[in-house]
């Protein structure tokens, strides 16, 4: 390190700053006559110290800067990249690396240490900042170290990177390809097993997430074998202790793989387990790719949709057919007098020429239980309606009619509807679809009401709704102002060959109506199903009376796994909800109770989440040496063997373009700005203080 003083001004100007000095103290000590009987050696000091004193503050009058030159040498920095994925203690050297192999890359560690500044990584499913050999990570990403390598070394003195793995990546992309933006040698160093042994693997099982209770769903399960050649094996599909498939796979040759469809049926409701195994072959490599676990969610939340009529009409068998094309919707049809069941059990009633004139007992029940229950309703006016028992019901259109006459009314569709789209196809069939049978007289909307068609009589194009919405106390109505309407599905099919203009009209309608509002004052939104390794999220909505979002009270939740081992936390607040890590938890099914208490009020929910197995790095279990050896010839390194180690210290000494790098930074700095420099004239003024206190010069 070199020091040097430059300054702004002139250096010859300094010379006036030791004038200035001197002329000050011989002014100050030797014409002063309080002095006279001062001895020599007395005025000598002071003047000393007042000399040093002015001039020093006439330099910094100058601007003096204080100019240091560093030098710094930067070791190469050599990045040791280890791969903790499963697979590795999957073959047959699974005691070495477990025992051994962590060992020799401390040693390693120790001796790069000497030399260059080491940088540990360890990757698998995620990238850490030091080096872990438990060999536990469920996935591999080659790919996300080189990233990371690429952003935090940037511009720095990166000598080499040791990379230490199998080959074998199940995330991410090539590494080969994501390292292209890294510019220094790659050592490769070669882990597991090249030789293919002999396995029998279930590579995956193809699945939907949902099901529906009562129907049939498919699974496809891939089975691969390896060196199996001349055995036997049973695919197997269990739900508990029940066998619900099985059939004998015969392996004909060394790389075989096959795909085996199956059909179950869903029987139960809630996330459903199964478990899809292959019997293992003598003398595999290992059994842990043998089996998987599939959850299905079985539902029985498909729409249940009634539809009930005053008496048969085209019209309800028309609907009904229409309806159960979605397999998301269980139509039932029925007459007035005939029904029997409770309203509160269905998500959508369709009324066709209800209510009528009779006012019977069944009538009255149906209305009030769908008031009561607040389902929503879609009402169908026929030649039995009762339009003054109709108005009562408030829909929000209000007709004033007879029971006598009836007008030929076609659909006039509304600009811009809102509550749903329709294709423009649609929209422009329905305009040319047969008259329905409306009633003669007047109408009235109110505002709340939305309108989809309107009465087109002849070519008249009228104000009067003929298909309309509205919602009223959260219970959602619709209202079909006239019957016919199985005219509209056979004129749509004798037009275009189909009815897929009349089946979206009606998808459309009673998926808007249909659908139920989630109104509950607390919600706890969880995944089916989350993989071990990766953390449980939860995330919890809390509203008050006016339903408005809250997150003052403080949420708790509790995870009982099938063990009956408990969970308890407590969810941490955001913005205005909720939020739970909970962490990675052990393979199970769980089972969560959640509770809030909002004022005097406790709102609890319950349900229930799955943890399943990571098994992707048993898949393949045979290394890839070539993909490491591609690696390291990209970059100008080597690939070395597991048990070569020691030899890298020497290729990386040996490298000429792997050397410190010496810099010399230069730092300029106010010399007025130091802290010595007026600790300095502090010092210099009180010691002359003192001196001329002392001898009475004050």
């Amino acid at each position: 390190m070199s020091i040097r003083i430059v300054t702004e001004a002139p250096l010859w100007l300094s010379l006036l700053c030791i004038g200035a000095g001197l002329i000050c103290a011989a002014l100050l000590y030797f014409r002063d006559k309080r002095l006279v009987d001062a001895s020599r050696g007395l005025l000598l000091s002071m003047s000393v110290l007042r000399f040093f004193t002015v001039s020093i503050l006439a330099f910094l009058l100058l601007g003096p800067l204080l100019k240091t030159i560093f030098r710094e040498v930067e070791k190469p920095v050599i990045i040791l990249a280890q791969d903790n994925s499963e697979s590795l203690i999957l073959g047959k050297d699974s005691t070495y690396f477990k025992t051994e192999y962590p060992k020799q890359i401390q040693q390693l560690i120790a001796q790069l240490s000497e030399n260059y500044q080491v940088r540990q990584y360890t990757f698998g499913d995620q990238v850490r900042d030091s080096i872990t050999c438990s060999f536990s990570d469920k996935q591999t990403d080659m790919s996300s170290v080189f990233e990371a390598i690429s952003n935090n070394y940037y511009d720095r003195n990166l000598g080499a990177i040791i990379f230490a793995s199998d080959g074998i990546y199940n995330q991410g992309q090539n590494p080969v390809f994501t390292s292209e933006k890294i510019k220094v040698p790659v050592f490769t160093v070669a882990l597991g097993d090249t030789t293919i042994r002999r396995d029998l693997v279930l590579n995956k099982v193809v699945h939907n997430r949902l099901a529906y209770l009562g129907n049939t769903f498919p699974l496809e399960a891939v089975v691969d074998a390896r060196r199996c050649l001349g055995a036997k094996t049973i695919l197997t599909v269990r739900q508990g202790n029940v066998n619900l498939f099985s059939k004998e796979i015969d392996i004909n040759s060394e790389a075989f793989t096959t795909t085996i469809p199956i059909q179950l049926e869903a029987k139960a409701p809630g996330l459903q387990r199964y478990t899809v195994s292959v019997r293992a072959v003598e003398n595999e490599i290992t059994t842990v790719n043998n089996t998987t676990d599939v959850f299905i969610e079985v539902l029985d939340a498909r729409e249940k949709i009634l539809i009930l009529g005053a008496a048969p009409h085209p019209d309800m068998a028309a609907l009904k057919q229409t309806i159960e094309l979605n397999d998301n919707y269980q139509v039932e049809s029925d007459v007035l007098e005939k029904f029997k069941g409770p309203i509160a059990k269905y998500n959508l009633v369709i009324l066709h020429g209800l209510p009528n004139a009779t006012n019977s007992v069944a009538q009255e029940r149906v209305l009030t239980e769908l008031k009561n229950a607040k389902t929503s309703v879609f009402y169908i006016t026929g030649n039995q309606s009762s339009y003054a028992a109709f108005n009562a019901l408030k829909t929000g259109i209000t007709i004033q009619a007879g029971n006598t006459r009836a007008n030929d009314c076609e659909a006039s569709p509304e600009k811009d509807f809102p509550l749903f789209i329709l294709d423009e196809k649609t929209v422009n069939a329905a305009a040319r679809w047969p008259a329905l049978q409306t009633p003669f007289g007047s109408f009235q909307t109110s505002p709340a009401v939305t309108t989809l068609f309107r009465q087109k009589i002849g070519t008249l194009k009228t104000e009067y709704p003929l298909w309309a919405f509205s919602q009223q106390n959260d219970q959602k109505i619709a209202v079909l102002i006239g019957e016919g309407i199985w005219r509209w599905r056979l004129h749509d099919f004798a037009e275009h060959g189909n009815q897929q203009a009349f089946t979206e009209l009606i998808s459309k309608t009673v998926q808007y109506l249909a659908v139920r509002q989630d109104k509950s004052f607390f919600r706890i939104t969880a995944e089916n199903t989350y993989p071990e390794n990766r953390p449980v999220l939860l995330e919890a909505e809390v509203y008050n009376d006016s339903y408005e979002a809250i997150n003052e009270p403080e949420v708790n939740i509790t995870f009982t796994s099938a063990d009956g081992k408990k969970y308890p936390f407590t969810f941490s607040k955001t913005t205005s909800a909720y939020r739970l890590d909970a962490g990675r938890l052990p393979v199970g099914e769980y089972r969560y109770a959640a509770q809030v208490k909002v004022g005097s009020k406790v709102h609890a929910q319950n349900g229930v989440f799955t943890v399943s197995p990571v098994v992707i790095e048993a898949l393949n279990t045979t290394a890839d040496h070539q993909l490491l050896f591609s690696l390291a010839q990209k970059h100008q390194g080597e690939m070395v063997q597991a048990r070569e180690l020691d030899q890298l210290v020497a290729k990386l000494k040996a490298r000429e373009d792997i050397k410190p790098v010496i810099y010399n930074p230069k730092r300029l700095v106010d010399l007025i700005q130091l802290p010595w420099v007026f600790f300095l004239i502090l010092i210099l003024l009180s010691a002359e203080w003192f001196m001329r206190k002392r001898n009475g010069a004050y």
